[in-house]
């Protein structure tokens, strides 16, 4: 599937998922993406982050990654646990409207698959719906882990796979039918949620992530589902 092209810019990312397109897509939407989430998670957003801030459960002084943090809100809640938090993100249209809003967090421009930090920097690492617009999944995780110091922790929050039948076919027709007309409403950008729902429904279920946590070398991998598995936590250490 090809990017759309509207004025020279590109507003939908393809699922082959080549990173200027989604970098554009995102800068694209950077100043409503919080409220669209919210409005299209039918309020889930929020709790969702608080299962991510429990589950890293940062202490005060720990250096946290939070990788794919767009516009920092969801960093907020490693900050206010006393954590040293660094925002990365590679959309600098996300990254610029994170920085009017939170000008107190140390916004960081970074690619998931060359981070620009050094070997066994952070105490924990986390990444919240944004692994899945990874060009190179593989390598993304690989960098984490080499990032982490001995004894990190991985927390990943990422769109899953319902495991109760019924909700899994109310959630699909959800995800293509209802989701572009709700975006189409409440997003700057529609079309760039027509690409997320589909990126969605190709990524790999919850023991599928597992397998790739394992490969890429982190240890005591685990995941835990939030609202029926539509979207799962998946932990990980580097031991």
């Amino acid at each position: 599937m090809a990017a759309r092209v509207n004025n020279g810019y590109v507003t939908r990312a393809s699922l082959d998922k080549q990173p200027h397109e989604v970098a554009a897509m995102f800068d694209d939407v950077a100043a409503k993406y919080d409220r669209t989430n919210d409005v299209l998670s039918l309020g889930q957003a929020r709790a969702w982050r608080r299962a991510v801030a429990e589950a890293v459960d940062a202490k005060p002084g720990e250096l946290v990654l939070d990788l794919g943090a767009g516009t920092g809100t969801s960093s907020l809640p490693f900050e206010e646990a006393g954590a040293r938090v660094v925002p990365c993100d590679f959309s600098v249209g996300m990254l610029t409207e994170g920085k009017q809003r939170h000008p107190e967090l140390a916004l960081t421009a970074g690619d998931a698959t060359k981070l620009p930090f050094a070997d066994g920097t952070f105490d924990a690492v986390t990444i919240s719906f944004a692994l899945r617009n990874v060009q190179d999944t593989d390598a993304a995780l690989r960098e984490m882990r080499r990032v982490a110091k001995p004894g990190g922790k991985l927390v990943i929050c990422e769109f899953s796979t319902p495991t109760w039948t019924p909700l899994r076919t109310v959630y699909t027709e959800y995800l293509m039918r209802a989701l572009p007309p709700v975006a189409t409403a409440v997003s700057s950008n529609p079309d760039a949620y027509v690409y997320l729902a589909e990126s969605i429904r190709a990524w790999p279920d919850q023991p599928g992530l597992a397998a790739k946590l394992q490969e890429a070398g982190w240890s005591k991998v685990a995941w835990r589902n939030l609202t029926g598995g539509i979207v799962a936590l998946h932990r990980g250490f580097n031991t």
